[in-house]
């Protein structure tokens, strides 16, 4: 079993997050501490396998005590500005979780924990680059939306390439007559690649009828 320890300092939030974690085959909560001094404590004499952090500690911030520790790490936080994302990155964090999050996105980001750790445990002292990039890959399984039943990995990869090469923002019309697929087909695609943050969606108003829903490749995907 991999041991956990939850670190939050609202202790309702805490059982939560305790309780997604019991949920996910594999794991169990050794321990939540609410505090980084209790956190230390917990960590020395519990010794588990994984700690979910927050980053606003009464005492400390979750991403000063994240330097100081050896034991593997995934933040769970409020914080969602890019400074903190990198800074708990540079400082040794495995994953980042935004909340409020479901129970399913924090099971699915444990899964590919245990994946990740079951890869590098089965290897022996000295590992190949092709390994590590496959422990890398498990580690963040977890972090990519699945894709909708019934997508066609060659077709999202199409109106993707589409939308990228686009000069401003299409309509599913416009993609849908570029690559000769059906307008219903270029509209489920686009809508794919909103949700996952890789294009952003406007609404252009015409005189009449409903308004025109419009997709822009997101800058930075």
């Amino acid at each position: 079993m991999i041991r956990v320890l939850v670190v939050e300092d609202d202790f309702r939030v805490a059982q939560v997050h305790a309780a997604f974690a019991e949920r996910v085959p594999g794991f169990t909560v050794v321990g939540t501490a609410s505090t980084a001094e209790e956190a230390r404590g917990k960590i020395r004499d519990r010794e588990p396998d994984l700690v979910l952090l927050d980053h606003y500690l009464p005492d400390s911030s979750g991403l000063a005590l994240l330097a100081e520790l050896t034991v593997d790490t995934i933040m769970l936080t409020a914080a969602s500005d890019a400074a903190s994302v990198r800074a708990a990155f540079a400082a040794g964090a495995l994953n980042y979780l935004v909340k409020p999050f479901t129970a399913e996105q924090l099971g699915e980001r444990l899964s590919a924990y245990a994946r990740y750790r079951r890869h590098l445990s089965s290897l022996g002292r000295s590992v190949t680059q092709e390994e590590i990039d496959r422990a890398l890959r498990l580690l963040h399984e977890g972090n990519r939306p699945p894709a909708p039943k019934g997508q066609s990995p060659v077709t999202a990869r199409l109106v993707a390439d589409a939308l990228k090469a686009a000069e401003g923002p299409c309509s599913a019309a416009e993609i849908a007559a570029r690559l000769g697929i059906a307008r219903a087909t270029a509209q489920r695609y686009l809508a794919g690649l909103a949700q996952e943050g890789r294009a952003t969606m406007t609404l252009r108003y015409g005189a009449t009828g409903r308004p025109e829903h419009r997709y822009q490749w997101a800058a930075g995907a």
